[in-house]
């Protein structure tokens, strides 16, 4: 699904970027260029940050 409209940026590449060691929508940002025209993108980007953090967290925490 597109995020970003503006650059074309969707929630897989996001996701693959977060996999890659990304935790901040500004690293998106200067990577893929999130949130750099018009903005609208930028709070369910940080959502999709968000969420795949808490996942990968709770999945560390079972593999302990």
């Amino acid at each position: 699904m597109y995020v970003c409209i503006c650059r074309q940026i969707t929630d897989s590449q996001i996701r693959e970027e977060c996999m890659q060691g990304t935790s901040r929508v500004a690293d998106l940002r200067e990577k893929l260029g999130l949130a750099s025209e018009c903005g609208k993108c930028c709070k369910h980007a940080k959502s999709i940050v968000n969420e795949f953090h808490s996942s990968t967290a709770f999945v560390n925490a079972i593999a302990v």
